[in-house]
């Protein structure tokens, strides 16, 4: 559903629906819990290479849709909501890093068709978000940025307590690729665009969790009553909606920032990750309390939306690491 209290472009209301409509075919809570079993990880990146998702924010010039930071938030949002991997986790913030280079076009094109795929490295954190099967590594380290392609890296990908994400470790032959033209500032904009779309991935799975929780309250009926009826349930789901949208409130800011003020970009961007990943981390476990027993069982899909905030708190530095970076922000704020 849309946030409850925001507005959309139509165009941003076209994107938000055309995505939780593809989503909505696929099968993927039955997916993430075959994966649990041992079954393969389902990825939808074909689907949204036909939603044409690889190439949001690339200019239309070389076959994207020259959309934003936020219209891009939209689709992760939906992706949440679904437990969806589509592989632009980690394609979308380094196009986002080769596009303000002025990267080779051919490239930049086959990148927006989903011809090919890219993952963003962040050498300072353990674990890279979609690294495997990628075509080419865009390499974030002192500062600066350098293209890689596969065959300069090796990629090793590393199972993860929610199945359904693509996690992989990297290591680069050394000296390999090839600098890239960006300032440090905007090299950090790659690495803050993924903080932003891990939290509307956050804000989804949050408020999926809220309707979960939300329809049980609903239906379950204890001595005569809804149970949703008791004081202590409206409280949690009470909370459960006051923290989602919150979080959803500043990936609108975050959306604003990246194209009215870039400066201001960081700041909104970790911030939204932080305020995300609590509310995730509340809303899942609140969840599973709301459901009673049932939700605390294996057949529930609770503990899917509960997985999904584990590791999603952990990702690309961590919630606490983007806490640091809004400290910093604001500090490098007063001093200025």
């Amino acid at each position: 559903m849309p946030g409850i209290f925001l507005s959309l472009t139509d165009e941003q209301e076209f994107v938000r629906e055309a995505a939780a409509g593809t989503l909505l075919r696929q099968e993927t809570l039955i997916a993430a819990r075959e994966a649990l079993d041992g079954g393969p990880r389902l990825s939808l990146w074909d689907v949204g290479v036909q939603a044409g998702w690889p190439g949001l924010i690339s200019s239309e010039e070389f076959d994207g849709a020259g959309l934003g930071a936020y219209e891009a938030m939209l689709v992760l949002e939906a992706c949440g909501a679904r437990l969806a991997d589509a592989g632009v986790l980690g394609h979308l913030p380094a196009v986002a890093l080769l596009e303000q280079a002025g990267a080779d076009e051919d490239l930049r094109r086959a990148l927006a068709t989903g011809e090919q795929r890219a993952a963003l490295v962040d050498t300072s954190v353990e674990l890279t978000i979609d690294a495997a099967g990628a075509d080419v590594l865009v390499v974030v380290d002192d500062g600066g940025a350098r293209l890689v392609t596969g065959s300069e890296a090796t990629v090793t990908a590393t199972p993860a307590y929610d199945a359904t994400r693509s996690l992989a470790t990297v290591s680069i032959v050394a000296g390999a690729g090839t600098a890239l033209d960006l300032a440090a500032a905007r090299v950090r904009d790659g690495l803050d665009l993924q903080r932003a779309l891990l939290a509307a991935d956050s804000v989804g799975a949050a408020d999926a969790a809220r309707q979960m929780a939300t329809a049980y309250a609903i239906d379950r009926h204890a001595f005569g009553r809804a149970i949703g009826s008791y004081q202590a349930i409206k409280h949690k789901l009470v909370e459960m909606l006051r923290r989602t949208e919150n979080a959803r409130s500043l990936l609108v800011q975050a959306g604003r920032a990246w194209t009215e003020d870039r400066p201001a970009f960081a700041l909104q961007a970790n911030a939204a990750r932080v305020v995300a990943a609590d509310a995730l981390d509340y809303c899942a476990p609140e969840n599973i309390f709301v459901h009673g027993g049932v939700g605390a069982t294996w057949e529930h899909d609770a503990q899917l939306y509960y997985r999904r905030a584990e590791l999603a708190r952990r990702l690309a530095g961590g919630a606490e690491a983007a806490a640091e970076t809004v400290a910093e922000q604001l500090l490098a704020r007063i001093a200025a």
